[in-house]
């Protein structure tokens, strides 16, 4: 058989032979470091038989797939391990996730974090054991025989609702066997630095009416080294939880009346205040007009959008005067009713119309959490109506200005290709040409971008923008959905050049996504310790004695008269103390004064992250941090 090589090379090769033969043929590293192969754009085991003439590559822990597969044989030797340990536990599913693994189980135990230490010391013993990952292919009867007979009714419904002439296949490795597509490692011995890292409940398929099943949560990689970088990620991350730094800094809080709905304080809302004032001041330059439309809007109009349809169960409903109305889930109707008002002339398109809207969806409480998971938020949504000859441009510019953005915040950034989802509205056609229309406009940036395959909005299909912040995390904030069928569904219309009535196309867009996550986000990624312009305090001034509180406030009054966010701390404390707690707010600039500074009209600077930096003359410390504030550095 001939096997085709991603450099384009073409390989003769005996029939049966696999993967891993062909890596220990092309160099003893990629021998070594191979996890798992892709032959003709299919996963495959390494100890696999190639199916016949194909091309190969062959993946390390560099790519995805490579971690993927490293992960999921973790999940497997966690598996074998708690059945070893835990006699009567029945297995539910056991998924590689975003750097790392878990698996469900229904025991008559209940797991502690003790049982972690216990079970990860079994992992280790089946991982010295080297057992083969062995795949089998078996009929339906005999992976329903096998099933029954090893106790595990999770297995047997998930094989019972597998499409007839489905390939079943099994893997087992010593006594452990498990129903699973794969591909897995060559074998245990392949494993190296693994961690079990927390433990949760979850139904059983995420369905509430099902058994809640115990689910542990682990980590696995090549190298102890790439495991404790993890680790210490991972702590850091604990460190800067927006859910605990939000409160100590008193920038939000959750109540007990209403989990799911934050509550922005005074130093919150100045945060949130000033990136509106950014969103607003960019989007006037970018051309967008302001609206602002109702959060309660009736039945019908939820019907013609087809929300009442698809999306529902995630709606608040009430009555008015007997009617049904629905609290809005998104802006977009209302934006088109912002459209309809008035008659359109090809000379007004593109029209940008943004919003920063104010939505609610319902999130079951389970999965509420701090800002990023909420029940009400503010979308920073804008709708763009425009000429179909329109649409390339006019997606480049929105592209501009989220890359704006978050450049001001230092993120980077990677894009995705959001296609058409199974529940869709409207035909093939209309999908393929929004999709083309996308991808062109993503080839005209030269965009590097992926394609993220039926995650499309329902209404149309979208660029995402997944930000990665400092600790390294990704996250999903910006969006651009191309839709021809609201327009459709609305009976929208310009007038053309020639005097005749056309249909527009709409964009929807996001760049924060939501203020609340965004915020969130922010908290996470600068640890609390926010940029001056974003920071609620700016300035603190320290006096030293109480004779010289007269000249910190006098200090305080010229910031505040500059515009800087500016307070004196006054208490009774000697100053390490009022520096110290300073320290801890996470404050910018402190200005400490005392008799020399009275004296001489300066202050003692103090800044966030460098200490003592010298004494200056008020004024000029007062151009310095206004500069500073209107250039909105990072």
């Amino acid at each position: 058989m001939r096997v085709i090589l991603p450099d384009g090379t073409s390989h003769e090769y005996p029939a049966g032979t696999t993967p891993l033969k062909v890596a220990r043929d092309l160099s003893p590293r990629l021998f070594r470091e191979a996890l798992v192969a892709k032959v003709d754009d299919k996963i495959w085991d390494l100890t696999r038989p190639l199916p016949g003439d194909c091309r190969l590559e062959l993946l390390t822990f560099e790519q995805e797939e490579g971690q993927l597969t490293y992960r999921h044989s973790a999940a497997h030797v966690m598996a074998q391990a708690v059945k070893r340990l835990f006699p009567g536990t029945k297995l539910g599913i056991g998924p590689a996730i975003a750097e790392g693994f878990y698996y469900d189980f229904d025991s008559p135990h209940k797991f502690t974090p003790e049982d972690l230490v216990a079970i990860e010391e079994e992992m280790k013993r089946i991982i010295q054991a080297d057992y083969p990952f062995e795949r089998q292919e078996v009929s339906r009867e005999e992976a329903l025989e096998l099933f029954q007979k090893l106790g595990e009714p999770y297995k047997l419904e998930l094989i019972h609702e597998l499409p007839e002439g489905s390939t079943i296949t099994i893997y087992r490795q010593g006594e452990f066997v498990d129903l699973c597509t794969g591909p897995h490692l060559p074998s245990t011995g392949y494993l190296k630095a693994i961690k079990l890292t927390s433990l949760a409940g979850a139904y059983w398929r995420g369905k509430e009416s099902n058994p809640m099943l115990q689910r542990i949560y682990g980590t696995a990689f090549p190298k102890a080294s790439l495991l404790e970088e993890y680790l210490q990620r991972i702590e850091e991350a604990k460190k800067r939880d927006h859910r605990r730094l939000g409160a100590e800094l008193r920038i939000f809080s959750l109540e007990e009346e209403g989990p799911g709905f934050p509550f922005f304080l005074p130093k919150g809302m100045i945060l949130r205040n000033e990136l509106e004032q950014f969103w607003r001041e960019e989007h006037r330059r970018a051309g967008y007009l302001e609206i602002r439309t109702p959060i309660i809007l009736n039945r019908s109009l939820w019907e013609t959008s087809g929300h009442w349809e698809h999306y529902r169960e995630n709606m608040y409903f009430t009555k008015i005067d007997e009617q049904d109305y629905a609290i809005k889930p998104m802006n977009c109707p209302g934006a088109i009713l912002v459209y309809k008002s008035e008659q359109h002339s090809y000379r007004d398109l593109p029209l940008r119309l943004a919003e920063l809207g104010l939505v609610h969806r319902h999130e079951k409480s389970g999965v509420l959490h701090g800002l990023m998971r909420v029940r009400a938020f503010t979308q920073d949504d804008a709708h763009i109506f425009l000429r179909p000859s329109q649409i390339s441009e006019e997606i480049q510019r929105v592209i501009d200005l989220v890359d704006r953005f978050y450049s001001l915040f230092g993120f980077s950034y990677h894009v995705e290709l959001s296609t058409r989802p199974e529940d869709a509205m409207g035909s093939l056609e209309i999908w393929e040409t929004a999709t083309t229309a996308l991808r062109e406009a993503l080839e005209a940036k030269g965009m590097p971008y992926t394609i993220n395959e039926g995650e499309g909005a329902f209404y149309g299909p979208k660029i995402d923008f997944h930000l990665k912040d400092s600790l390294g995390r990704t996250w999903q904030c910006g969006t651009i959905q191309l839709d021809f069928l609201m327009p459709e569904k609305f009976d929208l219309t310009y007038i053309g050049e020639d005097g005749q009535k056309h249909r527009p196309v709409m964009i929807h867009r996001v760049v924060f996504g939501s203020i609340e996550r965004f915020i969130g986000i922010l908290i996470e990624h600068y640890g609390g310790a926010f940029p001056v312009w974003l920071a609620p305090v700016q300035v603190r001034i320290l006096p030293i004695a109480d004779r010289h509180h007269e000249y910190a406030y006098k200090v305080r009054d010229s910031l505040l008269q500059a515009g800087v966010r500016a307070e004196v701390n006054d208490r009774n404390e000697k100053i390490g103390y009022k520096i110290r707690a300073s320290e801890v707010e996470k404050i910018p600039f402190m200005l400490v004064v005392g008799d020399k500074e009275v004296a001489e009209g300066t202050v003692s600077v103090r800044e966030r992250g460098k200490g003592d930096t010298g004494s200056v003359p008020v004024a000029e410390f007062i151009a310095r941090v206004v500069e500073e504030i209107r250039e909105r550095r990072g």
